[in-house]
Formats: structure tokens, sequence, C-alpha cells
């Protein structure tokens, strides 16, 4: 745990220059306060209660036991300025990739399920940003994004350390009504393709299954038990299943004997080729069911491949993308380029400017330094399915753990449906990657660093 001695202490000891520095520069004043308050801003008889309430399956004190870095007691700062960039650069990549030949592109090497186009949109894109001294740097894009209740329950518990802080802390935000409303969304786009097919009146979204290999094993199945309680106060009947609890008959999908509208996929399958996922694939391609996300939505944005399209200024220039948004993402996505055997040595000698993904990886899964890489593993990324992404060292925060202060690296990531970001929240570990096994890390509340007008137009 955080030294909670620490709690204001670095913070009320802010220089008196820093009133004057925030409105001329918000990215360096939120640097410093990266660097300098390590204040803590968890309360946790505020997250119990935030966690426990409704019908009180998931317990904080078996969280905080079994998940003890699930959390960090502290705040990350994030300049406006940073923040308008990253939905500048989400909102340019949402304009690319409804585009028909970026559509065509990435989809002929995607698996074939990936071409089924169902009417859903996708919840929980997850944008991934490191801030790199060039500003934020999109590093990756998920497409089943886990941690946004959490993250919502946890900006809920957030109480200012000093009045600093107090001045940034964002107003009380509906976060899950908005995400029922996205839900609700996401079956009323399927509804409304099936009427104009003639295929069936509109109907109410009765039942979701929340649905993962062995959901009571996953590092956030607590959050299931939340998104389950979250659909049921809100009218909608809501199960957590794994999928072989599915069965289809060519016309519904059921669980348990039940009739299924909604399937909230958190399977990191995202071709459903594996035997088990059967009954949940032939449902999909039949339209029987809603399914969220999707695997068309991980092919046209998360497979890594996608960042070398993104990153081939001429071919977007060719395609119709517009200057400023080519320039836009030229800016603020780190040179991408598949990892292809023919270029082994080059990506060997070049390896420590390298960070090296696998295509179709997710959650930092066999992802790797180049300057920390060996031999034997290098060889299996040089037989291909890796791209290499330019090194964006990330930004730091430091804090006192147990009272010795440490630095940690942070990574933002921001949860977008539709083009709109609903929540921005913070990462925080040490290492190579994410991991959620540091003491002092994990996920963290995010508290914008305001920008005046004389900053340049940063707000």
């Amino acid at each position: 745990m955080i030294d909670t001695a620490a709690r204001g202490e670095r913070a009320e000891a802010l220089p008196p220059a820093l009133a004057e520095l925030m409105p001329a520069d918000c990215a360096a004043a939120a640097e410093w306060l990266n660097r300098g308050c390590a204040c803590v801003s968890v309360d946790h008889p505020s997250l119990k209660q935030a966690l426990e309430e409704g019908q009180g399956r998931v317990s904080h004190a078996e969280l905080l036991a079994t998940r003890p870095h699930l959390f960090s007691d502290s705040v990350v700062f994030v300049s406006e300025v940073h923040l308008l960039r990253m939905a500048q650069t989400i909102a340019a990549l949402e304009r690319v990739l409804v585009l028909p030949a970026y559509r065509q592109r990435v989809l002929a090497y995607a698996p074939a399920i990936a071409r089924h186009s169902p009417a859903a949109a996708g919840v929980f894109l997850g944008y991934d940003f490191h801030l790199g001294p060039q500003g934020p740097q999109l590093i990756e894009i998920n497409s089943n994004a886990g941690g946004a209740l959490l993250n919502a329950r946890l900006l809920r518990a957030q109480r200012a350390c000093c009045t600093p802080v107090a001045k940034m802390m964002p107003a009380p935000r509906a976060l899950e009504a908005a995400f029922v409303r996205m839900f609700r969304d996401e079956w009323r786009l399927a509804q409304l393709a099936r009427v104009a097919q003639g295929q069936t009146q509109e109907q109410p979204l009765t039942r979701i299954a929340i649905v993962d290999s062995r959901p009571g094993e996953q590092f956030l199945a607590p959050e299931f038990e939340l998104f389950r309680e979250l659909f049921e106060t809100h009218g909608i009947a809501a199960m957590v299943a794994d999928p072989d609890e599915l069965a289809f008959d060519g016309e519904r999908l059921t669980c348990r004997g039940e009739t299924v509208d909604l399937v909230y996929n958190r399977l990191t399958d995202f071709a459903f080729a594996e035997p088990q996922h059967a009954a949940l694939r032939a449902a999909y391609v039949a339209d029987a069911v809603v399914l969220t996300p999707h695997p068309q939505m991980h092919a046209l944005y998360a497979d890594k491949r996608n960042l070398v399209a993104l990153g081939d200024q001429q071919w977007l220039a060719q395609i119709g993308v517009g200057e400023q948004d080519r320039r836009l993402l030229a800016s603020n996505i780190p040179r991408t380029e598949e990892v292809l055997p023919a270029a082994a040595d080059t990506f060997w000698n070049s390896r420590k400017q390298w960070f090296f993904k696998p295509a179709a990886g997710f959650g930092s899964k066999a992802a790797y330094r180049g300057d920390k890489i060996t031999r034997r593993v290098f060889a299996e990324i040089a037989r291909g399915g890796y791209v290499a992404q330019a090194l964006v060292v990330p930004s730091e925060r430091h804090l006192l753990v147990d009272g010795v202060g440490q630095d940690f690296k942070l990574d933002l990531r921001n949860y977008v449906y539709r083009g709109e970001v609903q929540l921005l929240s913070a990462r925080l570990y040490r290492g190579q990657t994410t991991n959620f096994r540091t003491p002092g890390g994990g996920f963290a509340a995010v508290l914008p660093v305001s920008c005046q007008d004389s900053s340049g137009g940063c707000r």
C-alpha cells in the first residue's frame, strides 16, 4: 500500500510558482505533479461502498486480499492539452476506419469470420497511449478493453488530498448509466437492422450473458459480477457464463435453458476458432444473437498490423484521408512495421529501438522490449506474426510505497464507444509491461490539469 503518512505532505509543499506554471504550460505542470505530488487520494470506505452497493456480491476486503495490486491509492495527472490531443487522434482514426479502402485492406488478412458485418458497433474499445516526449503516442487499440466499470467505481472513491488537487476533482458523472445505455444502443442497432430487413418487429432487451472462459478464474472476474448487478438494477436479466454453457438450436442461443438476447463478449479467442466456442460462433454468424464486441470489430481496430497501414502516409493520401488527419496520425502513432523473416537480421541489429508485439495479441502477452529480448525469443518472433513498434518510453508517476519513493511507469486507456471517449483511466506498473503485480500500482484515476486561454489555445 502507498504510505498514508504521505497524504498531502508533498502536495501541500508545491512551490508558489506552480500557480503561474499551470496556465502557462499545463503539460509541464502535469509532469511536475506526477513527479512531486505523492498524495493518497483513494478513500477506502468510499471504495468499499462503491464496490459493494446493490447485492454486494463483490467484497472490497476479498478484492484487496486476492488482487492487492488492482487499484493504486493515488491519481495520475494529465494536462488538458494531452487529453485534447488523444481525443483528436481517436476522432481521426474513426474517420479512417470507416473508409472502404481501409476495410478492404485490413479484412484481407483477417480471419474469415471477420468479414461478417453485424449491426452492433462494439462496446469498450480501448485506445492505449503512452505520454512520450512528443506528447501522447498511441501504443495499441484493444477491442474488448476490461476495467471500465471498476474504474468508474474507483473514480467515485476519490477524495481531494490537498487544495491544488481539490480544484482538479471532476464533477460526478453517471458513467454506469452511460454503460447501460451503450448496451441498449447495441441492441437497438441490431433491432433496427432486423426491422429494415422485414425480419421482425422491435423487441425489448431482456437478457444479457457475460461470457468468458472459466469466468470465475479470470483476474477481472469481480467486474463480471459488477456488470451483472448493474444490468439487473436496470431491469435486464443477466448471467455470467462459460461458453460451454451456451447452446444454439438454429434459431435461439440459450444459456442454462434461458434465451440470450445479447452476449457481452469477454473472450480472447477473437475469431471463435476454439471448439468450445462453436455454439456462440454459429449464433453470431446467423445473427441470432447480438454479440459485442465482435470479430469484425477486432479485425478493424485491434489487429496490430493495422498500425502499419495507419502509418503509410502515401497510401492514406491515396484512399482519401485529409492532410490534417494524416499529420495527426503521423505525429501520434509510433512507427510500426511487420516483422518478416527476410528482415530478421535488420530487426535484430536495431532491436533496442523496437517493441515487439504479436499481431493478434492482447494484454501485453508475448510482448517484448527489444533491449530485453534474447536470441531464443527473437528467433520465434522472426518467424512471423509479430509487429515491431518504435519504442516510446512511458512517462512516470512518483509515489511513496511503505515510505520509500518509487517511480512507476504509466499508460493511459481511453474507453471509447462509437467515437466518444466515455472514460479515461491510467495503469501504473513497474517492469516491461502492465502487469497488476506491482505494489502501489494498478488502475488509477486520472485528473485533468487545466490550461487557460493564455497557454496558446490549449483549452
